[in-house]
């Protein structure tokens, strides 16, 4: 049975999650700050407010908010996966390689995971292992091959890809 203070958070968070799908970002910050802080570490808020945060580069921010993401959704990939990109987006690319290579057996299932491999190796001169992560990327979603061609990360691997 859910509560007054759950259902209120439920509400909260979906005018949020509105809000944002509506492109109206102060008003969807608004409804997260407002919610109660023994909610505020849930996954679900932590990615909205992640989501604001990244939109707006502000990286290291983001990364903090990602690294929370991980400790309250261990077995999520969403959390690594952001804050492999914020430190990649930081200057930190063999850090950003690490965090990701160190995430649950979750990732393994996405994309977006070998894809991300892939352009932190390219850029740290590991062309055969970027290769090969791109090449898993390509075959698990097609789109992927599309992406890489317009990506300056990817910039030495465009002949090939």
């Amino acid at each position: 049975m859910l509560n007054k203070g759950t259902v209120q958070f439920e509400w909260q968070l979906q005018a949020a999650c509105g809000y944002a799908e509506l492109g109206m970002a102060r008003e969807s910050l608004a409804e997260l700050d407002a919610i109660p802080a023994r909610f505020q570490n849930r996954p679900e808020v932590l990615q909205l407010r992640l989501h604001h945060l990244m939109r707006k580069k502000k990286w290291t921010l983001a990364l903090r908010v990602s690294q929370k993401l991980c400790r309250a959704a261990p077995d999520a990939g969403a959390g690594y996966l952001h804050a492999g990109f914020c430190l990649h987006q930081l200057g930190k690319t063999a850090e950003a390689k690490k965090l990701l290579a160190t995430g649950p057996v979750a990732l393994l299932k996405e994309p977006i995971y070998y894809y991300n491999m892939g352009c932190y190796e390219a850029l740290l001169g590991n062309v055969h292992d970027a290769q090969e992560n791109l090449q898993i990327s390509f075959k698990m979603d097609s789109s992927f091959r599309d992406l890489a061609k317009k990506d300056p990360d990817l910039k030495a691997l465009h002949a090939v890809i």
